[in-house]
């Protein structure tokens, strides 16, 4: 099997891979960040749920970007780099997910798997758009517009309901195996919840609260996972040229938390997410693959979509 990326050569010395744990400090950094969060969705809340048509369209707009802007706060928990203690990680990546109905452990256990595994045959990531078909129309559009994610996970609480349920890409420990149901039914339980309040004639605050912001919030989400490692050298082992890095803005690297600096977090990604910004210079000057900008990047996809018919695959 190939040799994984994660934290390889150069790890002791080299300050890109440098390791780091959370201090003090990192974990008030973290906890603003989910302060600020809350905040957002009770402002996206009191919006939705007003009588103007122009007020409900706003707050779901924002709920839908805190939505997905809280899958970027669970990535951070899964990797364990937000609290001095394991413990917590779990509780708060829960919660942040179930908005969207992502499910912690699966996520950090396909995750992880994705960090070991990034340039081999055996990479898979959570999300199911694959960045390594390159750019075609029927891509981008799947990727947009992933309905069939939402029937994945349909499926997955049925088989945790129904006691079936089992990890598809390889071995986990029972440990894991039972966290990953446990949330599974746990989702099965808030779609029961929120089927009741329909049927008590709740239906508009379903909608607006959680139904909408879900589905806006797909392919919000879609393209900030996107220039990852799209249009690098996929099956490459080295971390330089297999992953992108975007120099991007405050506002930017705070919306993803982080995920601008994705060459230097698959480097090292024990490190804090706010801690990457320190380590960019290092990959600007080593990297292959590094933009200035979220629309320089998008505007580089875009005229590698033009090249293209529509048709194309």
């Amino acid at each position: 099997m190939a040799t994984p990326t994660v934290e390889h050569t150069g790890s002791g010395a080299d300050p890109l891979f440098r390791r780091g744990r959370v201090s003090a400090r990192d974990e008030r950094v973290f906890i603003g960040k989910l302060a600020l969060c809350a905040a957002l969705v009770a402002g996206g809340a009191f919006l939705a749920t007003r009588d103007s048509w122009p007020a409900v369209a706003a707050g779901v707009l924002v709920l839908a970007a805190v939505y997905t802007h809280a899958v970027e706060l669970q990535h951070q928990a899964l990797h364990h780099s937000a609290f001095r203690r394991p413990g917590p990680h779990r509780w708060v990546g829960v919660v942040l997910g179930a908005p969207m109905l992502v499910s912690y452990s699966h996520y950090r256990v396909r995750h992880l798997q994705h960090h070991r595994n990034l340039g081999t045959p055996e990479d898979t990531e959570f999300f199911g758009f694959d960045t390594r078909q390159g750019v075609t129309w029927k891509g981008m559009l799947r990727g947009l517009f992933d309905v069939v994610r939402l029937a994945r996970t349909g499926v997955e609480i049925w088989r945790a309901y129904r006691g079936t349920w089992s990890y598809a890409f390889g071995q986990i420990s029972p440990k894991a195996q039972r966290a990953v149901i446990g949330e599974y039914r746990m989702m099965g339980a808030l779609i029961a919840a929120a089927a009741v309040l329909c049927a008590l004639g709740e239906w508009p605050l379903v909608l607006t609260l959680w139904v909408l912001p879900m589905l806006v919030g797909q392919p919000l989400h879609f393209l900030v996972e996107l220039p990852e490692h799209l249009l690098c050298e996929t099956d490459s082992l080295d971390v330089l040229r297999n992953t992108r890095s975007i120099k991007g803005s405050r506002i930017s690297s705070w919306y993803t938390n982080g995920n601008n600096f994705h060459v230097e977090h698959h480097a090292a990604m024990s490190v804090p997410i706010n801690r990457l910004r320190d380590r960019h210079d290092e990959v600007q000057r080593r990297g292959a693959y590094v933009v200035r900008s979220y629309p320089a990047f998008y505007w580089s996809v875009a005229k590698e979509l033009a090249s293209r018919k529509p048709s194309a695959v």
